[in-house]
């Protein structure tokens, strides 16, 4: 199976018709049918590693503010207990618990709502560890790599460029972000995971770009799932919202 990083931006995506949410669509025709979905999203953070044991995981609305059709939204798609297992004897630097009470937040369920509308495809979600540097991400997408052969479709969903702080609900791009974005671009495709994973390194405006990192995360669990032959192919590439980009891209 194919990766995926999603830049999954507004929940509002889930339920408007826009270039980001078409080109969700088309991703998902374009996949081979997976057996599982395993979703990493930036809006799952916990002291250790948890994923979603429920056989029906339930639709989170994890936002407020937003017009009420976006609250009516169910995605109903159903767990997988033995993924959960799977990924307990995959990985080997930390131990993966199975969370039988969590559902299925935004950052998994309005990207999936549109690639897989049927909620047919059995979906996992597993956390963000808050207490764990980049390598040790990386490290863990590296992992769970061998889940691609086994037919499961892994998506990180985040945002490369995340910074609430000074967004503006308008389709502009500060100039520092559309700088930030092309140099993450030039990375991804040259493959320097090292620079990627060190990305506080890479001065002033990445710090502006990524000021919390749960947003960046998922990217490093996709990159890390990259084989030499695999090619990059990008499915989205625009910076909006003055500092959010909605880059996404497919390995394999």
């Amino acid at each position: 199976m194919p990766a995926l990083f999603v830049g999954h931006g507004s929940p509002m995506n889930a339920i408007e018709n826009n270039d980001f949410s078409m080109a969700w669509e088309e991703t998902g025709r374009s996949l081979p049918c997976p057996e599982a979905v395993l979703c990493i999203s930036a809006h799952w953070e916990t002291d250790g590693i948890r994923a979603t044991a429920n056989k029906r995981p339930e639709t989170i609305h994890d936002f407020f503010g937003f017009p009420r059709p976006l609250y009516d939204v169910q995605y109903p798609a159903p767990g997988m207990p033995e993924l959960v297992q799977r990924l307990r004897e995959m990985v080997r630097s930390a131990a993966v618990h199975p969370d039988p009470d969590r559902g299925l937040d935004h950052g998994s369920w309005s990207v999936l709502c549109r690639m897989f509308p049927d909620a047919g495809i059995p979906v996992v979600q597993l956390s963000i560890d808050y207490s764990r540097s980049p390598l040790f991400h990386y490290e863990l997408g590296r992992q769970l790599k061998g889940l691609r052969k086994e037919g499961v479709l892994i998506i990180g969903s985040g945002n490369m460029i995340h910074n609430l702080g000074v967004m503006v609900w308008q389709d502009t791009a500060f100039d520092w972000a559309i700088e930030m974005d092309r140099q993450l671009e030039k990375l991804i495709l040259s493959r320097d995971h090292q620079q990627l994973i060190d990305y506080d390194k890479l001065g002033s405006t990445a710090r502006l770009a990524v000021p919390t990192s749960e947003h960046y995360l998922p990217l490093l669990y996709v990159l890390a799932m990259q084989d030499e032959e695999d090619r990059i192919d990008f499915f989205a590439e625009k910076v909006t919202l003055g500092s959010v980009s909605m880059r996404s891209l497919r390995i394999g």
